[in-house]
């Protein structure tokens, strides 16, 4: 099953700058069984103890989670780039392994003591994922945990965020 998840991710050299392995997961969104068993090995590990919410981080994040929430039968809340999102909003800058980037959440979209699960398509540096967390503690949440299909187990990213509980469905 799992290898039928990996031979739908290709690998791309050099991008978006050089040195950098880009893992594209194109192939795999296009591929209806593939996005269907990918969305369905994220979601799992929440189903008996399903979270209040899902969140995802622009814009990939937006694909697994707003399967992931119907999935669960959640709703879902954007994580946005800047400029995105009208009102007030938390902003949280980070580094990733190639630059630096902002993220915001509407300050109002989770409510105080909501359990929050926070999705994206990789993990890597931990950097999206670590702002995503911050974002949503900054509503006075909680957060259930993390999923992603994919891990670069060589960059630690998951050390920045423990000790919340990270799933990932493929690692590299």
């Amino acid at each position: 099953m799992l290898d039928q998840l990996r031979a739908l991710v290709r690998d791309i050299a050099d991008f978006p700058s050089e040195g950098i392995l880009f893992r594209d997961i194109t192939p795999l969104l296009g591929d209806a069984a593939g996005l269907a068993m990918a969305v369905e090995l994220m979601a799992n590990p929440w189903r008996n103890d399903p979270p209040d919410i899902i969140v995802g981080a622009e814009s990939r994040g937006f694909i697994f989670g707003t399967a992931i929430a119907r999935a669960l039968n959640r709703g879902f809340v954007p994580i946005r780039k800047p400029g995105k999102l009208p009102g007030v909003v938390h902003r949280a800058t980070y580094e990733l392994e190639y630059g630096t980037d902002e993220l915001q959440l509407h300050a109002d979209s989770i409510k105080p003591g909501q359990r929050v699960l926070i999705v994206d398509d990789l993990i890597a540096t931990g950097g999206t994922l670590e702002a995503s967390r911050d974002l949503v503690t900054a509503t006075g949440a909680q957060i259930a945990g993390f999923s992603v299909l994919i891990e670069l187990v060589d960059l630690d990213g998951r050390a920045r965020l423990d000790p919340l509980h990270v799933h990932s469905v493929l690692t590299y």
